[in-house]
């Protein structure tokens, strides 16, 4: 199982709010229901198959271009831990064990 952030940014747009944009995106991100997902205020955290998760951030890349926007910069980070099982909660967790 892998772990991956992006961040999508449309890019000429007519106005620099993005909560409309970033609105569709969690409607996208909705119909992937194989898929765990976490929105933050300043990008998205996916989980699941390494495969899947290409699939996804691709599905959900093209969604301002359905907006109007004409251009779209997408970052992906991605976790793929192989020795053991990893996921958000289990990387949350782990933190949360040193703290106390």
């Amino acid at each position: 199982m892998a772990i991956a952030e992006f961040t999508i940014i449309p890019i000429g747009t007519a106005t620099t709010s993005l909560s409309a944009y970033v609105a569709d995106l969690h409607k996208e991100l909705e119909k992937h229901t194989d898929i765990k997902f976490e929105m933050t205020p300043m990008g998205t955290i996916l989980e699941g198959p390494l495969d899947r998760l290409f699939e996804v951030v691709r599905a959900v890349h093209e969604v301002p271009f359905l907006q109007g926007a004409q251009r779209v910069s997408t970052s992906i980070k991605i976790d793929d831990r192989r020795d053991k099982q990893a996921s958000m909660a289990q990387k949350m967790h782990s933190v949360a064990e040193r703290l106390n």
